[in-house]
């Protein structure tokens, strides 16, 4: 589910996007920045639509994921319940 990070309380949004920048694994490049510098990066990508912010019902977790991601997987679905119509 598509949570809209602009209902998301500011403090709270704050501490998501800096736990999703510091996870082990998040990739900047060879390029060291500060980590006031990722979250107004992952702040810019949620403003302009590039990220979502999703709850998995599921996992019962909240993450931010690139939205082109999020297309994909739903239209690899879409496509798997057609081929088994036909």
């Amino acid at each position: 589910m598509i949570i809209p990070w602009q209902q998301i309380n500011s403090e709270t949004l704050n501490n998501l996007i800096e736990s999703f920048v510091l996870r082990e694994g998040t990739d900047y490049g060879e390029q060291e920045f500060l980590l006031a510098q990722k979250v107004a990066d992952v702040r810019h990508q949620l403003s302009n639509g590039e990220a979502v912010v999703i709850w998995s019902e599921l996992h019962e977790t909240i993450n931010i994921m690139p939205r082109t991601k999020i297309k994909r997987s739903t239209d690899s679905t879409n496509s798997t319940a057609s081929d088994d119509n036909t």
